[in-house]
């Protein structure tokens, strides 16, 4: 009896979305305002994953607050890098992109094998020459010694 009511009634799919928006948002608009929100997503997903923080350190609002505001300076300044030193001509590509994930960064840019050297009586960085990322890194640098 069930295989001949699902032959004889018709199956229907209702999507609908509602929204707190005031009335002069027209339909169009709305569905424009939430055509990027995939990115939005993303981007929330950089600040809480690759920085992390999915929990935070303490059960103080006031410290959490201090640390998510830290999180946010390092955030916009491995961003700052990011745009500067993995879109050169010599760059360490993995792929094309028009920007890299803040882990990707880190990992190109941060992670670095180095060791201090003194010699003279001064201290200077010593990176690896066969490092991909050593003659960004070396351009980036030296854009930051003359700002």
């Amino acid at each position: 009896m069930k295989f001949l009511s699902v032959l004889l009634l018709s199956e229907y799919i209702l999507e609908g979305w509602t929204t707190t928006l005031p009335e002069r948002f027209g339909m169009q608009a709305i569905i424009a305002l939430y055509a990027d929100h995939a990115t939005h997503e993303q981007f929330h997903s950089e600040f809480k994953a690759d920085m992390d923080l999915e929990r935070l350190t303490s059960g103080k609002f006031d410290t959490n607050f201090l640390v998510c505001q830290l999180a946010c300076v390092a955030l916009n300044l491995l961003r700052l890098i990011g745009q500067h030193t993995l879109h050169g001509p010599d760059a360490p590509l993995r792929h094309e992109a028009k920007r890299r994930r803040i882990k990707t960064v880190i990992q190109e840019m941060m992670f670095k094998a180095a060791r201090l050297i003194r010699h003279a009586g001064r201290l200077a960085l010593g990176l690896g020459a066969n490092d991909r990322g050593f003659v960004v890194f070396e351009r980036h640098y030296g854009l930051l010694d003359t700002a």
